[in-house]
């Protein structure tokens, strides 16, 4: 399809750098953090498969992917056209 975004609408803010606190939401990743944040157990259980589908996505030509949260009101455009956006972006 030649996508060039994919975005995941969920009930969490994005990637955390510590999964239990909600203040820790990192904006941007790279694929190679994204790799590292799983090796070290960051990355596991709900938000696994989540980031495993931008990682799909990314490897299949996708420029950039989101994690964002949809329970926020206008999340989708915040996320999109703001500079600092409200969930996660991942690229390569």
């Amino acid at each position: 399809m030649k996508a060039e975004k994919l975005v995941i609408v969920s009930d969490t803010h994005g990637i955390r750098s510590d999964p239990k606190d909600p203040e820790t939401r990192v904006p941007s990743l790279t694929l190679s953090q994204i790799n590292e944040m799983i090796k070290s157990g960051v990355i596991s259980s709900g938000m696994l498969p989540k980031v495993e589908a931008c990682v799909t996505a990314l490897q299949a030509g996708v420029t950039k992917a989101h994690i964002i949260d949809g329970r926020m009101p206008h999340s989708l455009l915040l996320e999109i056209y703001t500079e600092a956006g409200i969930g996660t972006e991942i690229t390569l």
